[in-house]
C-alpha cells in the first residue's frame, strides 16, 4: 500500500517572515500543478512524481493540524523558526529532534509552535513520521513582505525543500 504523504505550510502571511512556510508551500504546489501540464514522459524524465502528496495550508495552525496529521504516514511541516541560525537559513530535522529548539522556547512565532506539535502528537499516540523544514526568521512584525535575507534565499530554500521531498519522502 502506498504511503500517504503531506506537505504542510504553517505561518501568518501578515507577519512578514512568519508567512514563509505558507509562501514556500504555495511555490511547491504551483510547481506540482505545472508538472501536470507536461506529458507523462516529461514527468518521468524529470523524475517528478507528486500525485501522492497532499499540500495543506494550515496558516497560523490549530489543533486541526494535529487531527489531520494522523491521516498520513509521512509529513513535512514548513515553518519559520527562531533557532539562532542565520536569517534565511534552512534546517530540516525530524520533529522529535528537539535539539533545534533552544532552552524550551517556542520555535514558531504563532499559536501552535513546533514543540507543542511534537508533544501533542506524542501524547495522542499519532504515528506519523514528521519532518520539519524550518527557516530562520528575521522579522515577524506586522507587514506583508519578507525580510531581505528571506527574499534573497527564497528560490534556493524552495529548491532544497523540493529536493528533500523528492529524495526522502517519495
Amino acid at each position: 500500500m502506498p504511503k500517504k504523504l503531506a506537505v504542510i505550510g504553517i505561518g501568518n502571511t501578515l507577519r512578514r517572515d512568519d508567512g514563509i512556510g505558507v509562501i514556500i508551500l504555495e511555490s511547491l504546489h504551483d510547481k506540482y500543478k505545472e508538472s501536470l501540464l507536461k506529458t507523462e514522459k516529461e514527468r518521468l524524465f524529470n523524475n517528478y512524481k507528486r500525485e501522492a502528496i497532499d499540500y495543506l495550508n494550515f496558516g497560523i495552525s490549530s489543533l486541526d493540524l494535529i487531527y489531520r496529521l494522523q491521516d498520513y504516514d509521512l509529513a513535512l511541516v514548513i515553518d519559520g523558526i527562531a533557532a539562532d541560525l542565520l536569517p534565511g537559513e534552512l534546517k530540516i530535522f525530524s520533529l522529535e529532534d528537539t535539539t533545534v529548539i533552544k532552552n524550551n522556547s517556542a520555535v514558531s512565532s504563532h499559536e501552535l509552535n513546533l514543540k507543542d506539535i511534537f508533544i501533542l502528537t506524542r501524547d495522542f499516540g499519532i504515528k506519523t513520521k514528521i519532518f520539519v523544514a524550518g527557516i530562520q526568521v528575521q522579522n515577524v512584525s506586522f507587514g506583508e513582505s519578507l525580510s531581505e535575507p528571506l527574499k534573497e534565499n527564497l528560490v534556493q530554500i524552495t529548491k532544497q525543500i523540493d529536493k528533500f521531498i523528492q529524495e526522502r519522502l517519495l
